[in-house]
């Protein structure tokens, strides 16, 4: 008779164990299935971009073929292949393609900071511009249009100016941040404050400058991807190869920020140390971003959100997502720029905000639920 209760016990557990086992085998499945089509969604964004970059190669006021394109660009590394010269030649390899590259490249760092800024510091409105670091770029071209001093004299006067005001925005932040503790109220009302600031003596420069001076620092302030040149290749790629995998691997450790700095305290995360970390690494890419670049506002402010809205709130997927739609909405705009109203070009930090306005609104309102963030 015991045996009996004992076989019948056993064919319980056994029972429950197999239900387990099946219930964990399916939420794994779907897991496995979410993770899937957001690396699907990221490799198509991904493909978009190359395709959408090839081409704009072809468009412009001189036309050009995607064939004769494609052999400018293999005649480049494989001369014996095929011989182009010319006008052409000239066009696609030192303005169009550095454009597209730079775009490429401006707009996926810009996203990848705007994504590490708003995580950090846990407001949907941080960005490069909100925190004064595009403005700390402007005073320091103001400076050098002004009053022809800078820490490098010759045709990166104006390059090394911005990037030093930038970085020296981020780093009085981040000091006054951690002497009154970094939490990210401090340093969204420390970013405020140098915003206000430094517009405030850029404006100042403004009103003493003549014509000339005038007119360089206001078409630096729209942005333009016109300055990138091929000499700025390895120096923003450097940057790029040293910032944003070490800022990828935070990723798990926003994800558990989000429940809150003692939370994540309790979990073996220095949430203080993070967040500076972060934004330390976040402050150098954009800064060199920013001093060939010029103010462009819009993309690391909105393609985090356009990301968080397309793919969810997982840093692991949120960060490439990020930069992967501020590459593409950025090389959209600057195309749109060049060619909408010919030969007159729109600078390109105009053009981001009135393409990818109406987009994000699109968003904002096609979505059911009330809050995204």
């Amino acid at each position: 008779m015991s045996n009996l209760f004992k076989k019948e016990a056993k064919n319980k557990v056994d029972h429950f164990e197999g239900s387990g086992n099946g219930q964990q085998s399916d939420v794994r499945d779907d897991y496995q299935r979410y993770v899937g089509r957001k690396i699907i969604l990221l490799i198509g964004m991904f493909a978009l971009i190359i395709l959408l970059g090839a081409f704009f190669v072809t468009i412009g006021p001189l036309e050009v073929s995607v064939i004769e394109v494609y052999k400018i660009l293999i005649s480049r590394y494989f001369p014996d292949l095929f011989v182009t010269s010319g006008l052409p030649s000239q066009v696609v390899w030192n303005i169009r393609l550095p454009r597209i590259v730079a775009g490429i490249m401006a707009g996926f760092g810009l996203g990848v900071c705007g994504c590490v800024m708003q995580s950090v510091l846990k407001n949907p409105l941080a960005s490069p511009f909100t925190l004064g670091i595009s403005s700390g770029a402007s005073f320091g071209v103001a400076v050098a249009a002004v009053l022809g001093v800078g820490i490098i004299s010759g045709p990166y006067l104006l390059v090394g100016n911005a990037f030093l005001f930038a970085m020296l925005c981020s780093l009085f932040i981040i000091a006054l941040a951690s002497l009154k503790g970094a939490t990210s109220e401090t340093l969204i009302l420390a970013g405020i404050a140098i915003n206000y600031l430094f517009s405030s003596l850029t404006d100042l420069f403004k009103y003493f400058a003549t014509d000339e001076q005038l007119r360089l620092m206001v078409s630096w302030g729209m942005g333009d991807l016109s300055a990138f040149s091929w000499s700025n290749f390895l120096l923003l790629l450097c940057v790029f190869v040293i910032c944003v995998p070490l800022m990828y691997l935070k990723a798990n450790d926003l994800n558990i920020m989000v429940i809150g700095d003692e939370n994540a305290k309790s979990l073996g995360i220095d949430a203080n140390k993070v967040r500076m970390f972060c934004m330390l690494l976040a402050s150098l890419l954009i800064a060199t971003i920013v001093c060939f670049t010029g103010t462009i506002a819009f993309i690391g402010l909105v393609a985090p959100h356009m990301a968080r809205m397309l793919i969810g709130s997982d840093h692991k997927y949120l960060f490439p997502a990020s930069g992967l739609l501020g590459a593409l909405v950025l090389i959209c705009a600057d195309v749109t720029g060049m060619n909408l109203i010919r030969p007159t070009i729109i600078p390109t930090g105009i053009m981001t905000s009135l393409l990818g306005v109406p987009f994000f609104m699109y968003l904002i309102l096609k979505r059911k639920k009330k809050e995204f963030w």
